[in-house]
């Protein structure tokens, strides 16, 4: 795999990093630090760190891809959520489960929400409510795949973020103000 671009962008809760390949975007994590994000990055695509990743500004396709990734995100976070819809995806890292489940994730519709076990019967696996949690969860590319319109079957928030950085109470705040920000209340309606 090429080197891939990654960027920052500042968003309410602390920076949004990016990270896109020449194919796609390969990681968008919230409250995660910069280090962690880097390296979590160079680990999934498979390279040395020192040829993996670069924030380097040149006109290269993933450098470009990052910069209009960054924008999405900067629209979605002013109420303009198409752009960031229409990101291409570079999922190669992935396991043939969860691109399956996280594909699924990303029709969830702005605005709706949906549950682990909705999700799981409409991939065809009815009753894996627990195994899409865990494909959820390890969403590399939050926002862009809305894993924050997925929640628990009672109606709660269940987790965002797979619990990998900052606090639960902080990572579920994030989760729901995401959701209040596309005019979700819960309980909630169902998608």
């Amino acid at each position: 795999m090429a080197p891939v671009a990654w960027l920052a962008v500042a968003a309410p809760w602390g920076p949004i990093h990016l990270a896109a390949s020449d194919d796609g975007l390969v990681g968008l994590e919230v409250l995660t630090p910069t280090e962690v994000f880097v390296d979590g990055v160079t680990r999934r695509v498979g390279l040395p760190a020192e040829e993996a990743v670069t924030r380097r500004s040149s006109a290269w396709p993933a450098a470009e891809l990052a910069r209009r990734a960054s924008d999405a995100v900067g629209a979605f976070l002013a109420g303009r959520h198409e752009e960031l819809e229409r990101l291409p995806l570079d999922l190669r890292t992935r396991s043939e489960w969860d691109r399956r489940i996280l594909l699924a994730v990303r029709e969830v519709p702005y605005g709706a929400v949906t549950s682990y076990g909705r999700l799981a019967g409409r991939v065809g696996s009815p009753g894996a409510a627990r195994a899409v949690g865990g494909a959820v969860g390890r969403n590399p590319l939050g926002l862009v795949i809305p894993c924050h319109r997925v929640i628990a079957g009672d109606g709660s928030l269940g987790g965002y973020g797979g619990d990998r950085w900052g606090s639960r109470e902080a990572l579920l705040s994030v989760k729901l103000d995401l959701l209040d920000r596309e005019g979700v209340r819960l309980p909630v309606e169902r998608w």
